[in-house]
């Protein structure tokens, strides 16, 4: 499944946005990264698909980097061989499109998830993503209810393993008509299914653009999210000084909660340095 369809328009289009003061950074980066690691650190690997997934690795190795986003069950042997840790699985969904808020892909669903759920457990991960759908003119009652009755048939088998379901949260800039648009529909369905097994995954580039007030919405419900994923706005790209989003201060108050999972890097690149983009993202984290 493609991670997002618009990643390679916006790749392109962001192509020539290097600047000579990000080439400066890069070489001051490459000269001295280091990481207090306060929070767990992870990456989504599809922002970074100029390199073979072996390569990366590789990098995310030589940065001390232990954790990786989106991987599905065939590439894990590969992160154990470097390892690295799978923070997010994936290949239990049928697309962003088509999810569980429509009672017509449930059966499709819940035997994937069911087959996919011991397999995290076994290779010793967690977090299996998962996706509302979009609504196709379906009332946001309705389809929250829909989850529910679809989601309730695997939650069981997530707590047996000790595996965690999350649905992600998108805007509708990028995913019109998208379900699980806000925080709290999100919160809503989490107390709906009322399983600690059932979380949310906050994509704080997603939000900003649905709804704004990131740091209040971690203050306010951040008992159902159990994971974070970054990126700058406008345009997805670096977390720096070209966007709108001070990410120190949100990593901050992540930590503030308590929070002990992790935070994945999910923005485009537009450095030359690719790496050093990746490292000066995790330095910005790194609170």
């Amino acid at each position: 499944m493609k991670r997002r369809d618009f990643v390679t328009a916006s790749a392109i289009g962001a192509a020539g946005l290097v600047t000579t003061s990000s080439l400066a950074q890069s070489d001051s980066l490459n000269q001295d990264f280091k990481l207090k690691n306060n929070i767990n650190h992870s990456v989504c690997q599809w922002c970074f698909g100029h390199l073979p997934l072996e390569d990366f690795l590789k990098e995310l190795n030589v940065l001390g980097i232990k954790a990786i986003d989106l991987i599905g069950p065939k590439d894990w042997p590969l992160l154990k061989k470097y390892d690295i840790h799978c923070s997010m699985c994936n290949g239990a969904e049928i697309s962003l499109t088509e999810g569980w808020n429509d009672p017509k892909y449930h059966e499709e669903l819940i035997k994937n998830y069911t087959e996919i759920i011991p397999q995290v457990a076994e290779a010793g991960y967690t977090n299996l993503i998962c996706f509302s759908g979009n609504r196709r003119g379906m009332n946001d009652y309705v389809g929250l209810q829909n989850c529910v009755d679809g989601l309730s048939k695997i939650i069981p088998l997530a707590e047996k393993h000790g595996v965690v379901i999350q649905m992600e949260l998108f805007n509708q800039v990028n995913h019109p008509d998208y379900m699980c648009d806000n925080s709290l529909w999100g919160v809503e369905l989490c107390k709906h299914i009322g399983s600690e097994n059932f979380k949310l995954l906050f994509d704080i580039y997603h939000m900003q653009i649905q709804e704004g007030d990131i740091i209040r919405s971690i203050q306010n419900y951040h008992p159902y999210f159990g994971h974070y994923h970054t990126a700058g706005v406008p345009g997805r790209h670096e977390i720096d000084e070209t966007q709108e989003l001070y990410y120190p201060a949100i990593i901050k108050a992540i930590l503030d909660t308590g929070f002990k999972g992790y935070v994945a890097q999910e923005f485009i690149v537009t450095w030359e340095d690719k790496i050093a983009a990746l490292k000066d993202a995790f330095l910005r984290c790194d609170v």
